[in-house]
Order: C-alpha cells, then structure tokens, then sequence
C-alpha cells in the first residue's frame, strides 16, 4: 500500500488529474493552470513535485505503464494460458477496456501511448525515446509468447522479433480505427486477425 501522506497525496493528485486530461483531451490542450485547479493545489506544489508539463507527462506515461504492466497486459500474458490464448484475452481487454469508458463519457478516448505518440512524436525527442521504451516492451510481451508458441509446435517458425513489431503496430492501428469512428466494436471485429500476421523468416 502506498504511504498517502500530503506529499505523495498531492502528487497522486497531481498525477491522476493530467492523466485524465491528456486522454481525454490532448497534450497541448491542457495547461498546468487548469490542472492545478482540478487538482486542488497551488503552482507552487506542482513544480515541488515536477519541474515541468513535460516531467508531469513523462510520469503519466510511467504511472499508465506501470499500472498496465500490472493489470490487465499481465493477465493477458498470463504463463498459465496458452500462448495462442494469450493474444485473444489481449484483443477482449482492449475491447472491454476501450467500451468501458465509450459507455461512460459517450467517445472513444484510444490509448493513451498512441495518442500522445501522434501529438509528440515528431516535437519532443524526450517523450518520444519515453513513449518508444513502452512499446518496445509491449513488442518483448508479443515476441516471448511467440517464441514460446514456435518452440510448442502451436505456431510455425517465423520472425517473431518482426512478427511481435507487427502485431504491435496492427493493434495500435485497429484502435486508432475504432477510436477514429468512436466504435469500439471494431476491436472485436478486426482484432482477431491478428493471430494471422506473420513475417518470414529471412532466407
């Protein structure tokens, strides 16, 4: 359990609030004023606790992983399950996840990585290196199970560091889609191809 004292209070306060507001909205829309206000705290304990908006989304992007690491990529990576499972229980989490907050607010909000990689990708080299050790350890998650689905007989041989990159970036993509037309649903309708990619291997 995390020591909630007034510092690790406000900064979970802090954290929380710009969390909802760079989803919801975007990075550039939303300034420190306006999340000091939802927070509930002076300017003044917002830079005590992060120099900068940039340090506070880089700590969102943190804060985000760290919960998903934990959550539900980890029940979907589950060693228990059986690899090729694995990637149907990642396709109904994105699902459920991406319907629960369209149910709740009336608009598809995607992922936040995907997000903030099309905002700030090509004006931050920070958030963009930041935003790229994510998703290179999403691609790590695709390519164990993978490797342990070849090795198993349960998949033929093939690039799994390719097909893990592939299967990354076709997932992103299908939820960009989906966010794009505000209907989850495509998630379930297009997801499963997934398990169809394949890159060869090389000659």
């Amino acid at each position: 359990m995390r020591d909630m004292t007034p510092e690790t209070n406000t900064r979970s306060r802090i954290l929380s609030t710009a969390r909802d507001m760079f989803h919801g909205r975007s990075y550039a829309d939303v300034g420190i004023q306006e999340i000091c206000l939802a927070a509930r705290v002076q300017k003044g304990s917002f830079y005590h606790h992060f120099p900068s908006k940039r340090d506070l989304a880089l700590a969102v992007i943190d804060d985000v992983a760290d919960e998903w690491a934990n959550g539900f990529v980890a029940e979907a990576f589950d060693a228990e399950l059986p690899p090729v499972e694995r990637l149907d229980y990642l396709i109904d989490a994105a699902y459920y996840w991406q319907k629960a907050s369209t149910d709740l607010e009336g608009r598809m909000r995607g992922c936040l990585f995907g997000n903030l990689a099309l905002e700030m990708s090509t004006r931050d080299d920070v958030m963009r290196a930041k935003l790229n050790y994510v998703f290179d350890k999403a691609r790590d998650q695709f390519r164990a199970t993978l490797d342990e689905a070849v090795a198993a007989g349960a998949l033929a041989a093939m690039n799994t560091e390719a097909t893990a990159s592939a299967m990354l970036a076709y997932l992103e993509g299908v939820i960009l889609l989906a966010k794009t037309r505000n209907n989850p649903d495509l998630i379930q309708v297009l997801g499963p191809a997934i398990k169809t990619l394949r890159i060869e291997l090389s000659q």
